[in-house]
C-alpha cells in the first residue's frame, strides 16, 4: 500500500484501536506502528483524531501525568461504536473482494505474491 492509502486508513484504525483501549495520541501512534503501519506522522494522526472528534466519533480528556504535562486521552462515542461497525463491515466486504482478486493473481504461474511489508505512510506513489 502506498502512503496515500494508508491515510485513507488511518480514521477506521484509530477507531479500532481507541475501541480496544482509549489511549493517548503518542501512545495510538505507537500500536499503529506494530500494526505494520509505520512511520504514520504525528502531526497528521493528531488531525485526524480532531477530526473524528469534531464528527462525535471520540471524545477526549486531558488525563495528569506522573512523567510531564497532562495528556489527552481518546474514547469512543456511541456513534463512534456505530461508525466503526459500519466500516467494519464494509471493509470485510471489500476484504472479500480483495481475496478473490489475490486468489485469481495466484492462479497465474509466473505471479507470487510477496510477502506484506511494513508500510510507510510518508511515501505516495503519485
Amino acid at each position: 500500500m502506498c502512503g496515500s492509502e494508508i491515510r485513507s486508513m488511518l480514521q477506521p484504525f484509530l477507531l479500532l484501536l481507541i475501541h480496544q483501549r482509549p489511549d493517548h495520541g503518542y501512545e495510538l501512534i505507537e500500536r499503529l506502528a506494530r500494526m505494520g503501519v509505520a512511520d504514520v506522522e504525528p502531526g497528521h494522526a493528531y488531525r485526524v483524531l480532531r477530526a473524528l472528534e469534531r464528527e462525535r466519533l471520540l471524545t477526549s480528556s486531558w488525563v495528569p501525568s506522573d512523567a510531564g504535562p497532562a495528556r489527552r486521552r481518546y474514547e469512543l462515542t456511541a456513534e463512534g461504536l456505530t461508525d466503526l461497525r459500519a466500516r467494519m463491515a464494509s471493509l470485510a466486504r471489500f476484504g472479500t473482494v480483495l481475496e478473490s482478486f489475490l486468489l485469481l493473481w495466484g492462479e497465474k504461474p509466473e505471479s507470487s505474491v510477496p510477502p506484506p511489508a511494513p508500510v510507510d505512510s510518508r511515501v505516495d506513489s503519485r
